[in-house]
This record gives C-alpha cells, sequence and structure tokens, in this order.
C-alpha cells in the first residue's frame, strides 16, 4: 500500500494500472468507517499476492484528486484499470463483498505457505513451518506478521521481538504491525506491574467509582488483551467508545482495531469461485464499532 498525491498519481496510478490493477482507496484521518476499511484491505493486496495495488489518497489532503473522481463519502474505492475507472464501491463492505467486486476483475486470491501453516494441530510444527516461510521471504509481510503473532501466542514474548525488529520501523505504514506493536506493548504495560492478582480488581474498583475513568478502563483494555482475553478487551474499549469516540486521539479505537487484526484468523481454502467465510465474532465486533463509530 502506497500513499498517493497529485504529484505522482500519474506515475503510481494511472501508469501502474496498465500493467496491474489499482485499488484506490479515498480515505480521510479520523474518519472511523475509512480506518475499518483500511486494515482490511491492505490484507487482501498481501493475500492476492500482486494481483491488484493497493493506493490510499487522503480525500481531505488531496481535494483536486477527490474532485476529479467525484467523492461524495469516505471511504470510497475505485478501481483503475489501463488508466480509467471500472468499478467502485462506497463505504465498509464485508470482507466476502469486497473479494467478490475484486476477483470481478482480478485473478482470485492464493493463500501463502505462512497462512496454510495454521492448518497443523502441532504448535511446533506450525511455528517451525511460519519461521521457514519468513526466512525465505523476508519481505512478505503476511509470512511475519503470522510468525510474531505465533510467538506471541505461544507466550515467547522475546523472541517474538526479535522477529519483529527488522519491521519495526514499518509500523506507521502497514497496519497489522502497528498491530503487533500494540499487543506487545500491552504484554509490556502488564508486565510493570508487580501484584498482578490484584491489578484487575484496582481497575474494576476505580471503574466502579467513576465510569468514566478512561484511563483505567484503557489500562484494563490492555491487561485484557495481553492475556489474550480478546473479546472481554473489546468489550471495555467499546465502553471508551459509546462514551467518547475521540478519546487520547482515537487510542481505545486503534486498540480495538489492533485487538481485531490479532483475532481474526487465515481464511481457510475453499474451492475456486466460492468464498471463504467470516470469523462470526471478528464480523459481530466490527458491526459493533461500526454503529458506535457512525452513531
Amino acid at each position: 500500500m502506497i500513499d498517493a498525491t497529485l504529484a505522482n498519481f500519474k506515475q503510481e496510478v494511472l501508469e501502474a494500472s496498465k500493467t496491474v490493477p489499482v485499488l484506490l482507496d479515498f480515505w480521510a484521518p479520523g474518519a472511523g468507517p475509512g480506518e475499518l476499511l483500511g486494515p482490511l484491505l491492505e490484507q487482501l493486496e498481501g493475500a492476492y499476492a500482486g494481483s491488484f495495488k493497493l493506493v490510499r489518497v487522503d480525500a481531505i489532503r488531496e481535494e483536486k484528486l477527490s474532485a476529479a473522481f467525484g467523492i461524495q463519502s469516505v471511504p470510497t474505492c475505485i478501481l483503475m484499470v489501463n488508466g480509467q475507472p471500472v468499478d467502485s464501491f462506497a463505504g465498509v463492505l464485508p470482507e466476502s463483498e469486497i473479494r467478490a467486486f475484486l476477483e470481478r476483475h482480478v485473478a482470485p486470491a492464493e493463500e501463502s505457505l505462512a497462512l496454510e501453516a495454521f492448518d497443523d494441530t502441532d504448535p511446533e510444527a506450525v511455528l517451525q513451518r511460519l519461521q521457514d516461510a519468513t526466512a525465505a521471504a523476508p519481505a512478505d509481510d503476511n509470512a511475519r506478521f503470522d510468525y510474531v503473532k505465533h510467538l506471541l501466542l505461544l507466550g515467547r514474548d522475546d523472541d517474538a521481538k526479535v522477529a519483529f525488529a527488522p519491521v519495526i520501523a514499518q509500523t506507521g505504514s502497514v497496519r497489522r504491525f502497528d498491530s503487533l506493536k500494540r499487543w506487545m506493548d500491552a504484554i509490556d504495560f502488564v508486565a510493570t506491574h508487580a501484584d498482578a492478582e490484584s491489578a484487575e480488581a484496582r481497575f474494576d474498583a476505580k471503574i466502579a467509582a467513576n465510569k468514566r475513568d478512561f484511563e483505567a478502563r484503557f489500562d484494563k483494555a490492555r491487561w485484557l488483551m495481553a492475556g489474550q482475553r480478546w473479546t472481554d478487551a473489546l468489550d471495555e474499549l467499546l465502553e471508551i467508545l459509546m462514551r467518547d469516540k475521540a478519546w487520547s486521539d482515537g487510542l481505545a479505537r486503534k486498540t480495538y482495531i489492533a485487538i481485531l487484526d490479532i483475532m481474526e484468523a487465515p481464511k481457510p481454502k475453499v474451492a475456486d469461485g466460492q468464498i471463504p467465510p467470516e470469523d462470526a465474532t471478528v464480523a459481530t465486533y466490527r458491526r459493533r464499532l461500526s454503529s458506535v463509530v457512525l452513531s
């Protein structure tokens, strides 16, 4: 995924679309729906392994491009082929519908070896395959994400940090790397609390005394996140968002999205022409976030 501006639009979009379809994602900073869609599009770009190119456009900053494409709302996605728009959609669609949209114009996704590794029931065998996949393709963001995630799931935090180190500078540009960093930060946060058994009780006491104690709620959510209690952490973050969507520069929303990234399992293989099923829990919590952000 790259950012398009008026200066590089000809090269990155018009010229590039003569070789491979380019999906333009018009978004705006702070617009919740766009922040939900962006990570999903990045995952799909990786899953489709070069079948299309994702280009992001800040609709507010690049107002001339927005005007040229008649953008009325964000997010809006436009597919470019041979320098011309051929299809589009607006708003946040389920992954299955976005895949169906893409596959009208591009080759179907072929999941990587790293993702297939999760079908194995032996955690150590999974880990070895993920490590091998990352070593064979160091620039494969999907492989590295899966490898670091699996290390963290196994509680091998130090090994995860070593595996993450080569890409830590990319947390600002690769959304799922940012999600891993937030998880590791939560683990480090818990490690600083010596009295582990009473910490959660202290958070609950503060929240009971003041339901708008967002610091306590966020600390509790990080505590739950570090313990891999995903839905409990999401519920706590929703409590913040329902009361103050913009609290701490959107910190609750960003952490919520990070947890969804981590929770989502690789899609199972299906027969040609079929669409992999969505994870029901992840889909439910995405809808809850959308309803809160758009309310």
